[in-house]
């Protein structure tokens, strides 16, 4: 079918190119280049080892420096031990099958660690993750097996073949802590036959929508199990944490990204040694393991006596661990048997614990930020779907320019909105943002259909404070300056802290340090945060709230708000150029993350080139909330 077949073309050409920016990456850079870029932990001491499953060795190891910066390793990514002798040389293959802070555990390809690993410095360094792509490959490949047999209804209406359908007689649902519209969403989610769509605009209170669905579903008489899938460990952690709150048995596979003693209880690991089979398994694996430590002591050169002893000796270690696991699997098919939910991140969805399960519902969070070829993978387990999201917030992360025009930056969410409105609800209730700072939001994405929550619809400051404002470097001479890829402007950066001075000094007359307002700095360049930053430091009557005060990109704080927010807009040029501020998905949400105060900073004349932007500056006049930065300066 072409509907799939573009689709593979797409994560073919995705593959290829996220392929070669590893390659580049790892072939002409050093270890700490690699380690700066988050693909690599060293050095790492051995923290211990314990046999598997399937006889392979699970090292545990931590990073001893360097603890403090960002990675990528995480769970199920195939990974190397190496040492730093020879890296190309002294290196073993595994997968790391947990990791957690500055811990994590690596299955390696062996039943021994090899001797190399007691001489030198050792590190762990991800390899390409094939693992993810063929997933996808694989899940996309059945799904157009399906859809040629015409069998699968699902599919065909999520293809556009056919359209969904509900149940008349559904009865109204009346959960008394939710509004209106949150209320239609759980409605026709249980009505639904095969799809509901949930779209959640900023502050509209999706997960507290999605947790009732979910539960809601659960009392359905047919539902067993629900299976509960997001883009991100963070998404599917804070579900986890929710429905768990709720009383539901909650099955977390996977690692969490988020180290809570809660989280951890939610996992399989914490799940099985909590086993009342559990003890007797242990002990059998400790007695395979002294097994193997004696056959080990047998030296080279012996005869065939102690050549019969060893063999004995593996071959009983053996037969101990094959028990270990069959005892191992009843607890594991056991925990998930009973679990009410399962919850995975997409990929996460095709690991062993739940690949061959099925589902009467899977429902997808943050559906707006999911590549459609992941969505495939939990979505073939499933007779219902119920997608959550926002398609006007932030879009998936994409390697290949090529793929993402040719299509593949268009999700599913997008695609099930447009062609079935009748299965998608959307929450027009907001519980974050003043209404003047939604306004503008609301008009160009939401058409007009946002309302705030009288809670927040005018909370302020303080009496009489502006909720918007629009401050424009215009004519200042400000030019933004190119710092190798990202752009910076120093004078914008003095000019906004000035400000952010101002304002605090004001507030710091009304609040204590200990309840005074949270406040985000936000900017769509790196470089210009590092400015920012540098600002913040030299600036002595900001230091008694920095703790108050968080510098970060648009994408760190999507989910997120804060009651102070200032935006640098940075681009200031005489061509009117302004590069990725035209993806407004993202500055729709800088825009929203504001509670109080919404403070942008930026050059109408650059910014004036985009309608969004000239018209967000009508909108911010009409409310009085425009101002030239020569009143600063």
């Amino acid at each position: 079918m072409d509907y799939f077949k573009q689709l593979l073309a797409l994560l073919k050409m995705e593959r290829d190119e996220d392929r070669v920016q590893y390659q580049l990456l790892t072939q002409a850079t050093t270890i700490a280049d690699r380690r700066a870029s988050g693909i690599t932990w060293y050095p790492i001491a051995i923290r211990g080892s314990e046999m598997g499953r399937g006889d392979y060795l699970t090292v545990e190891v931590e990073r001893t420096t360097h603890q403090d910066l960002s990675h990528q390793l995480r769970s199920g990514v195939p990974a190397i031990l190496f040492s730093n002798h020879d890296p190309k040389i002294d290196r073993v293959e595994g997968t790391i099958a947990f990791q957690s802070g500055n811990r994590l555990k690596i299955t390696l390809l062996t039943d021994e660690l090899p001797d190399w690993s007691r001489d030198g410095k050792l590190g762990i360094e991800m390899l390409f993750d094939d693992t993810s792509y063929d997933a996808m490959e694989e899940a996309l490949k059945l799904a157009r097996g399906l859809a040629e047999t015409g069998t699968n209804r699902l599919i065909n209406i999520l293809t556009g073949q056919a359209s969904p359908t509900f149940r008349p007689d559904s009865p109204p649902v009346f959960t008394p802590r939710l509004n209106a519209s949150q209320q239609r969403a759980v409605g026709l989610s249980l009505a639904a036959n095969e799809l509901a769509v949930v779209h959640g605009p900023p502050g509209t209170g999706k997960t507290t929508t999605l947790v009732q669905i979910i539960k809601a579903l659960i009392r359905q008489d047919h539902q067993k199990q629900v299976l509960v899938v997001a883009a991100s460990n963070t998404a599917v952690d804070l579900l986890s944490e929710k429905l768990h709150e709720e009383e539901l048995n909650v099955l977390r596979v996977g690692n969490p990204s988020r180290v809570s003693e809660r989280l951890m209880s939610l996992t399989l690991d914490h799940k099985m040694s909590a086993h009342n089979l559990m003890k007797e398994a242990k002990k059998l694996k400790k007695q395979a393991n002294e097994f193997k430590k004696m056959a080990h002591t047998y030296k080279r050169s012996f005869g065939k006596m102690e050549r019969d002893q060893r063999k004995a000796l593996f071959d009983e270690a053996h037969r101990i661990m094959k028990e270990v696991a069959n005892t191992e699997q009843y607890i594991i098919d056991d925990l998930v048997s009973k679990a009410q939910v399962i919850t995975a991140t997409l990929v996460g969805s095709n690991q062993y614990l739940v690949r061959n399960l099925t589902f009467h519902t899977v429902v997808i969070d943050e559906a707006g930020q999911a590549l459609e070829p992941a969505c495939w993978i939990p979505i073939l387990k499933a007779k219902k779907l119920v997608l959550a999201g926002d398609h006007c917030q932030l879009p998936p992360t994409i390697k290949s320019g090529e793929a993402a025009r040719n299509g593949l930056n268009v999700t599913l969410l997008e695609k099930t909105i447009a062609h079935h409105p009748e299965a998608v609800t959307l929450l027009n209730e907001q519980y974050r943002m003043h209404e003047q700072i939604m306004g503008y939001s609301s008009r160009v994405f939401y058409e007009n259909a946002l309302q705030a929550h009288p809670s927040v619809a005018t909370h302020a400051l303080f009496p009489g404070d502006s909720a918007l404002l629009f401050i424009d470097t215009a004519g200042c001479g400000f030019d933004e300056k190119l710092d190798g890829t990202s752009s910076t402007n120093p004078e914008e950066a003095a000019l906004l802290v000035k400000h952010l001075t101002q304002v605090v000094t004001d507030l710091s007359t009304i609040y204590t340090p200990d309840e005074f307002p949270q406040i985000a700095l936000i900017s769509p360049y790196k470089q210009q945060l590092a400015l920012l930053n540098e600002q913040l430091l030299h600036t002595a009557a900001l230091q008694p709230y920095r703790s108050a005060i968080a510098v970060n990109t648009i994408d760190s704080f999507q989910g997120q708000e804060r009651d102070i927010v200032y935006i640098s807009m940075t681009r200031s040029n005489d061509k009117g150029v302004i590069g990725f501020l035209s993806d407004i998905r993202r500055m729709n949400v800088a825009m929203t993350r504001a509670r109080k105060k919404l403070v942008i900073v930026g050059d109408s004349a650059t910014l004036s080139s985009l309608p969004f932007y000239s018209d967000f500056i009508a909108y911010a006049e009409s409310l009085n909330a425009y101002q030239s930065a020569w009143e600063w300066l």
